[in-house]
């Protein structure tokens, strides 16, 4: 009994001032890691907007972007919200109604009001960018372009939000818009990676765009885009061939095999079977072909399909020019381009081609692509049509024409070669948002995209809680050790046991 008395009178833990002072030590330690944690929680997110307009050769379409509120132009992460398809054609097509390009645009106008919160209407920034159908027009008719411009930004200011002009983009922006939309998305600028080059096809014209080791901007200057973003500078290659998007090649390709003015064509483009009766004022109705219309043609001809792609390729390249080429290497019709390097993104008409004819996939080989397209073409029209009966025969008739258009500018045009085809991703989003060069051209408007790298906290939150608990804990025991002094006293007061 006396032995065990004087074990406690040694023993300072058994004091009851000692007790107390570690279990209020060990509740300051859970105290401390709570604070830590609860300061760091995420809090409710307040979001910014801002809406963009790509008014294109073929439709319009708007965007609605949103990104943090907090964070704004540092490192929030800006995403799609929602996306509007405008009926009827791009407003291009309204030169002789102006007005009602501006009509057109309010049915998305009034949902972008409704999906955007009203408390951000007036501070949320509002763009409108005309791309290749507009600069098709201006260089027709540039007093009905500036009249159908007129009637779109009198609709635009009407709308609650902060409207920041509506203007023709060039080729260049278009292209180089589109490179920054594809790379923001797929955080390679961010985290400083390989970029991705930019493959963009329209219904007016096609860009392409991508970074390459062999390309300084001194060969061709009027090709070059330079850029800094997040810290890292890049020296962009980038095109835009306004009458290459698909629709106006197509008239660019009819254009060459009706240039006699004949009655009857036989397209191997077209589908076996397909018999169709088009008016040579319209097909000659654009500046990519009106100078060629044939003197004392026909008011029509007959189209007829014949479904041979090897065929359908030569008729395609006549559109070409490969000849002519001033600089150490050229694509076509005499343009600079440096050697194709690295992956590509290829989006808009080249996914949505590619993908009806199931050829998206990047493992089918270059060669099983043109055997796929060899049969898809050779089908008889009648067949096709009831293979596809919700599609609109019009467009279901291009997709021969389009599909091997495709490979024919990617391969003889942009010098892709079987291994560097396998490179080329078909897309249509990233990450929820569309690819397309209207995120591009917004970040580019509001820089959202710092030229230098963001600053970034010195601990990520995990390393930040552990850091503050081994300071507690090295607190408590240290507090313990500075009573130290007192523990003699403690174990001569008398005890009861």
């Amino acid at each position: 009994m006396s032995a065990q008395r004087e074990m406690k009178e040694k023993n300072p833990w058994h004091t009851p001032v000692t007790i107390i002072i570690t279990v209020i030590g060990v509740i300051a330690i859970v105290a401390l890691v709570t604070v830590a944690v609860l300061q760091n929680r995420p809090v409710h997110q307040k979001y910014k907007y801002g809406i963009v307009l790509d008014a294109g050769s073929s439709h319009t379409a708007l965007y609605i972007y949103k990104w943090p509120a907090e964070k704004d132009n540092n490192t929030g992460r800006v995403e799609q919200k929602y996306s509007c398809k405008v009926q009827g054609k791009g407003i291009s097509s309204y030169a002789n109604t102006p007005l009602l390009a501006g009509e057109s645009l309010k049915a998305c106008l009034q949902e972008a009001e409704m999906e955007v919160p009203r408390k951000r209407h007036h501070e949320t920034p509002l763009y409108l960018g005309a791309t290749a159908g507009m600069r098709l027009l201006n260089l027709e008719n540039s007093s009905a372009s500036d009249k159908v411009f007129q009637a779109v930004e009198e609709t635009l200011q009407k709308f609650p939000f902060f409207y920041q002009g509506a203007r023709l983009l060039s080729g260049q922006e278009e292209g180089a818009f589109g490179w920054i939309t594809v790379n923001y998305l797929s955080e390679r600028l961010q985290q400083g990676l390989e970029t991705m080059g930019a493959l963009d096809l329209g219904g007016a014209s096609t860009q392409i765009s991508f970074v390459s080791d062999y390309y300084n901007g001194s060969e061709s200057p009027s090709n070059s885009a330079t850029f800094r973003l997040y810290g890292n500078d890049y020296n962009l290659y980038t095109h835009s061939f306004l009458c290459y998007g698909k629709d106006q090649v197509l008239r660019m390709a009819l254009a060459h095999q009706t240039q006699l003015g004949p009655t009857t064509i036989s397209d191997p483009c077209f589908h076996p079977g397909y018999s169709e009766t088009k008016n040579y004022s319209v097909l000659y109705d654009s500046p990519c072909v009106s100078n060629r219309k044939p003197q004392g043609a026909p008011a029509a001809f007959t189209h007829l399909g014949e479904g041979n792609f090897q065929q359908c390729q030569e008729v395609v390249k006549n559109v070409f020019d490969f000849t002519s080429c001033q600089y150490s290497q050229c694509s076509f019709n005499g343009i600079f381009q440096p050697p194709i390097q690295g992956t590509f993104g290829a989006f808009s008409a080249y996914y949505f081609v590619m993908d009806f004819l199931n050829l998206t996939d990047a493992s089918i080989p270059l060669d099983k692509v043109k055997e796929k397209l060899f049969h898809y073409c050779a089908t008889p029209w009648d067949q096709i049509k009831k293979q596809h009966p919700d599609v609109k025969e019009k467009y279901l008739a291009e997709y021969c024409f389009s599909g091997t258009y495709i490979l024919t500018l990617l391969i003889n045009g942009y010098n892709f070669t079987s291994e560097s085809y396998s490179k080329i991703n078909f897309i249509k989003k990233i990450k929820d948002s569309d690819a397309g060069w209207t995120l591009g051209y917004m970040l580019n408007l509001t820089n959202m995209i710092p030229a230098e790298a963001p600053d970034s906290p010195l601990l990520p939150h995990a390393g930040y809680v552990s850091v503050v608990t081994i300071i507690g804990i090295l607190i408590l025991i240290l507090f313990i050790i500075s009573l130290r002094p007192i523990w003699p006293t403690c174990s001569n007061q008398p005890q009861i046991v």
